[in-house]
């Protein structure tokens, strides 16, 4: 299965966002992690439509959008518009889940369904068939900087295990505290997609894109 990484542009600076992007992108990152926060679901505000659609067009990376919102469903059309390649919605956040995957499909965007550390991975179980990719948040969403928690490890394999009892091979991205120290551990418990901001956009971008690019090599 395909190691992908994801970096989240919460973390960039965006004085020099494009040539940032540009960089991860020629040092083997896939995604670009997009962020968006309401204020109400999460209790930060980040960014929305209008800097989305600022990189329709600027990058080659799949535009993989994660909405921290309620609701998302009044969004997805717009979203999907502007230039998202993956629209991943919370679980917690969506008053019929099953009718806004169903939206999100619709406009030929790829559907990811995402839980809060202190849902249960169970949750997804209805849903194995549905999402083309699963996240798991391995903080509680709305900033960044966080520590990984620990209790992530088992929501990964029993999420992977549930999707190769259904002959799946799906996507598990994780996103919150992963890096090179600890991205192995994560991607030997099931997860193949991770979301990285401070470890990628701290220091030298170009190093730490690469250091993931070997890590995600080894067996």
């Amino acid at each position: 299965m395909r190691r992908i990484l994801s970096p989240s542009i919460l973390a960039a600076d965006f004085k020099v966002l494009g040539e940032q992007i540009e960089t991860c992108e020629k040092n083997g990152a896939a995604y670009l992690h997009f962020d968006v926060m309401d204020g109400v679901f999460v209790h930060n505000i980040s960014f929305g439509l209008p800097v989305l659609q600022s990189l329709k067009g600027a990058t080659e990376l799949t535009l993989d959008v994660h909405l921290m919102i309620m609701e998302p469903i009044r969004y997805i059309e717009e979203f999907a518009k502007a230039g998202a390649d993956i629209l991943t919605v919370h679980y917690e956040a969506c008053e019929n889940l099953q009718e806004t995957l169903d939206a999100i499909h619709a406009c030929g965007v790829k559907a990811g369904l995402v839980i809060n550390p202190s849902t249960d991975v169970e949750a997804l179980r209805p849903y194995l068939h549905q999402a083309d990719m699963f996240l798991l948040m391995s903080v509680e969403p709305g900033s960044g900087g966080q520590a990984f928690i620990p209790q992530t490890f088992d929501k990964i394999r029993a999420l992977r295990s549930m999707l190769e009892a259904q002959g799946l091979e799906t996507d598990i991205e994780v996103d919150g505290g992963v890096c090179h120290a600890n991205v192995k551990e994560v991607l030997d418990a099931g997860a193949n997609v991770i979301v990285s901001g401070s470890t990628v956009f701290r220091g030298d971008i170009a190093e730490n894109v690469a250091g993931y690019m070997k890590l995600f090599q080894e067996e």
